[in-house]
Order: structure tokens, then C-alpha cells, then sequence
């Protein structure tokens, strides 16, 4: 009997837990359906009980890889931060993650900072974090920020259709657009900034329409204010995390894609 198989009447071998693991953390597979999917591939008449146990395993063997995950995720440069809702136990949770292209770190937590902190990765960071524009990562005055172009350009988007008299938001939205793209035009070139002349045209129009948008929806009384003014608000006030992408064209991406791909199988 292999060393790596326990003296049990039901005993499978490190490449059937690799598979169960991988079904339930990488494809977010049900435990019951994982269950099914490797009897019906490989003829093991694996229990649910079983499957769930492999968890466990593969938590303990990748304790000590998770601790450099989060060392290097706090070390690093530019992580991506995102969350989402899920269900477990027929309750609703939420997943946080800090990621790069390579690494990957997902913890449950509340929809906080508190949550957030739970990664281990935010607290201590001083990089640059790309993130989209919940409030909670605005406690992390230590790192420098880039907001998620994506969003910004949907909102500038449902803003146009709002006002569809206006045509602030979409010269806003070009701005941001043809930045990105000059952004990786640079990039592409070996560049380290982008053309001086295409970089002001568009940063001049940034800054104009959005003043003027703010000119033409003026704040209500009270905190709460349309969708708009909060939205041209934030382009004004932290245009410096909008536009950080166009100032490091390479080294800060314009969108918080990476973290979405990351949580999406979760989502699906």
C-alpha cells in the first residue's frame, strides 16, 4: 500500500484530493456535484463527506503559502482589491480579495473594513492599490490609490443617459478613454510617459467639463446628492486616484479588472 494512502476501506491517493480540491476552490463547485463529477470521470465512489474533509487537508498544506502570498501582496507595488456577495450554508457572506496577475489571496469577511483587514494585505500596504470607489478603501491613508476607470466610465455612461441634453459626462468619458489609450500606446513604445501634447489636450478637457458639469448640478441641501453630482464630485476631488493610471502608463493600470476576473467564477 503507497505511503501516501491511509489504511482505510475507503482510502484515495493525492491525485483524486488534488482533483476534489481543485473542483471546490479553483471551479467553485458544489461539494455534492464534485462528488458526482469525479465518480463519473474516474469510477471512485467518493462520499460528499469525503470531499468536504479534502478542504481541511489542503488548508493545512497550503498554510505556509498563503503566509508568503500575503507577505509578498503586502510588499508589492500594485495589488488589486475587490469583493463580492456569496452564499454558504444557505446565508449570505462576503469575499474579499487582494490579487496581482500571479497572486491571489481570498478571505470571507463583512462588507467592511474590518473585512478587508481580515486579508492582512491593506493595513500595512504602501503602494499603489487599484480598487473601485467603496468608501471602506478610502481608510488606507498609508497607500496611494487608483480608481477603477471601468466603473468611472459606466457611471459617466448612466450620467449621459440621465441628461441626454448634456454632453459634460461624455467628454469626460473620452478624456479618460484617450488617456487609457495613450497609456498603453507609451507602454507599448517602451515609453515611460505619454506624448506631452496628447496627455494635455486630454487632461484639459477632464478638469474643464468636469468643472462645468459641477456648475450645472449645484449640491441639494442635505448629505444626500444626485448620483451625478456624487460622481463629478469624485472626479474633481480625487482626480489624482482617477488619473494616476496616465501618470505611470505600465505600472498602474486604469482598471480594477483583474481583481473582477478573480471573483467572477464565484459570482457564475
Amino acid at each position: 500500500m503507497p505511503a501516501t494512502v491511509a489504511g482505510s476501506p475507503a482510502s484515495y491517493g493525492p491525485n483524486l484530493r488534488a482533483l476534489a480540491a481543485y473542483l471546490l476552490v479553483f471551479q467553485h463547485i458544489p461539494i455534492e456535484r464534485s462528488a458526482q463529477l469525479i465518480t463519473d470521470l474516474t469510477g471512485a465512489n467518493v462520499s460528499t463527506g469525503w470531499v468536504s474533509g479534502v478542504l481541511g487537508q489542503a488548508a493545512e498544506a497550503v498554510a505556509d503559502s498563503l503566509k508568503l502570498i500575503r507577505a509578498l501582496l503586502t510588499l508589492g507595488h500594485v495589488p488589486h482589491a475587490d469583493e463580492t456577495t456569496t452564499r454558504i450554508g444557505g446565508g449570505r457572506r462576503w469575499l474579499h480579495v487582494a490579487c496581482t496577475e500571479r497572486l491571489t489571496l481570498l478571505g470571507l469577511g463583512p462588507r467592511s473594513r474590518e473585512g478587508a483587514n481580515g486579508l492582512g494585505v491593506l493595513p500595512e500596504f504602501r503602494g499603489v492599490v487599484v480598487h473601485d470607489s467603496l468608501a471602506l478603501y478610502d481608510g488606507y491613508p498609508d497607500a496611494r490609490h487608483q480608481l477603477c476607470g471601468e466603473h468611472l466610465i459606466r457611471e459617466l455612461t448612466a450620467a449621459a443617459e440621465d441628461h441626454p441634453d448634456e454632453r459634460r459626462p461624455l467628454q469626460v468619458r473620452w478624456a479618460l478613454a484617450e488617456l487609457n489609450k495613450q497609456a498603453k500606446k507609451a507602454t507599448d513604445q517602451g515609453l515611460a510617459d505619454i506624448a506631452p501634447e496628447r496627455a494635455l489636450v486630454c487632461l484639459e478637457s477632464f478638469h474643464h467639463e468636469a468643472a462645468v458639469g459641477l456648475s450645472l448640478h449645484p449640491r441639494a441641501p442635505g448629505r444626500k446628492q444626485s448620483p451625478t453630482r456624487n460622481l463629478l464630485e469624485r472626479l474633481r476631488h480625487r482626480s489624482a486616484d482617477v488619473l494616476r493610471f496616465a501618470d505611470l502608463p505600465g505600472l498602474v493600470p486604469s482598471t480594477n479588472n483583474t481583481g473582477e476576473r478573480v471573483l467572477r467564477p464565484v459570482k457564475t
